[in-house]
């Protein structure tokens, strides 16, 4: 018997801190003042130029309307058994799983979805580490460390500074590496993410991708230069709250963050990863919209691998009171199952914005990838690059590679480095 309370659900208001706050998203003190006015379109629905626009994808479409649709307090606790009792489920029994009326009902997800991961993975739990080559980003971004506006130490590695930063990683015996960047194409170009790819493939089976979103022709280039799958957060789905979050630069163009996935998958990657912010908004419906955004990705490319990512909102270096709005762990667990159940198939990652606890509780039951050995910052794997960057946000479990791998050999699961075979 799976007892999810009394493993690690506090009772009350669970979470990293007290009961987390709403969010807090004043502009105080750091220079956050936008300047250039012709930085910001006129219209966070309206591409700019160079913007690939996919004339043929409605998926966009089908996804908000769908998410408009969905009301969650309208599910039953029978809509939530139905839904439990199904071998294959609906968009419908998603929805019910992620209500009000699911949260009584928990340690039966979390039940349900233990089943579903052992029954297509085993007791395998896949190991990775992001690798931050550059911090300079051209969004305002306000609940992110890395805007523009905010006020930290800028850096960027040369292809010297990522091989050596690369080759401290994969001595830990990490065979994944996820490569992110500030989302400045000036900065950090096509070329010199598609460089360090290249230099990435010296050391590592497997490379994700966490960029800037671009086009097809583009992502067709990172997979010629080494990289397997590409995330992209779209933060929320609500468009209205995604206007009033995003106040300049690409970033702020709403339509084309939502296709991002599917350009990456026209450009030839093999997989693709998903994931809304917890917090920014109504954590159910865009829990709901992400979860069916990636069935309609999938139903229209079946090849594709599918990844969620799970985060909650974290505090930003300038803005400490940064917090998750109503989405404490046991709402985290029920998002987490809820993926699982809707997407058996699917790859469910749990970063370092959670605590160790909470990760190593979540690999138990449905998560199926872990981070280990995390930094936010820019040089921050070895110590003689001089010009290091500030961190994106607060990480809570800093733990080293082989201490999440003893973790998880205690826990009776099994490490992955990985499990591709290339010929």
């Amino acid at each position: 018997m799976l007892r999810i309370r009394s493993a690690w659900i506090p009772s009350g208001a669970a979470g990293r801190r007290d009961a987390p706050q709403a969010v807090e998203m004043e502009k105080r003190g750091s220079g956050m003042e936008i300047d250039n006015r012709k930085k910001i379109p006129e219209s966070h629905m309206e591409y700019l130029p160079g913007m690939e626009v996919l004339e043929k994808s409605d998926l966009m479409d089908r996804v908000l309307k769908a998410a408009a649709e969905y009301r969650p307090e309208s599910y039953t606790s029978e809509d939530v058994r139905a839904a439990l009792g199904k071998e294959t489920l609906s968009p419908y029994n998603f929805g019910a799983l992620l209500s009000p009326a699911a949260q009584p009902l928990i340690e039966e997800m979390a039940q349900r979805a233990q089943q579903e991961t052992r029954k297509h993975f085993g007791n395998s739990i896949y190991m990775f580490t992001p690798l931050y080559i550059a911090n300079y980003c051209e969004n305002y971004c306000i609940y992110c460390g890395f805007n523009c506006h905010n006020k930290i130490n800028r850096a960027q590695l040369n292809e010297e500074e990522i091989e050596k930063e690369m080759a401290a990683i994969s001595s830990t015996g990490l065979q994944e590496i996820l490569i992110l960047t500030g989302e400045s194409r000036s900065k950090s170009t096509v070329e010199y993410i598609g460089n360090a790819c290249k230099i990435a493939r010296k050391y590592f089976k497997v490379i994700g991708l966490e960029i800037y979103p671009v086009n097809s022709d583009e992502y067709a280039y990172l997979h010629e230069c080494g990289a397997d799958y590409v995330t992209v957060f779209q933060e929320t789905y609500n468009s209205d709250k995604y206007e009033t979050l995003h106040l300049a630069g690409h970033k702020r163009i709403f339509p084309y963050r939502v296709n991002a996935q599917e350009r990456a998958l026209m450009g030839g990657m093999r997989g693709v990863g998903f994931g809304a912010l917890l917090g920014l908004d109504d954590f159910r419906k865009d829990a709901f919209a992400t979860g069916y955004h990636a069935y309609l990705l999938q139903r229209k490319y079946p090849h594709a691998e599918i990844a969620f990512s799970c985060p909650r909102l974290c505090p930003i270096i300038n803005n400490d009171r940064i917090n998750p709005m109503d989405v404490h762990e046991p709402q985290l667990l029920q998002v987490v199952c809820a993926y699982r159940l809707f997407m058996p198939f699917a790859s469910i990652t749990v970063s370092t914005r959670e605590c160790a606890r909470v990760r190593d509780n979540l690999t138990q039951i449905a998560a199926t990838k872990i981070s280990a050995g995390v930094s936010t910052g820019i040089g921050s794997h070895v110590d003689d690059i001089e010009d290091k960057g500030d961190d994106q946000f607060e990480i809570s479990d800093g733990r080293s590679v082989d201490e999440v791998y003893q973790a998880l050999l205690s826990n009776n699961m099994q490490p992955v480095m990985s499990d591709y075979i290339y010929v």
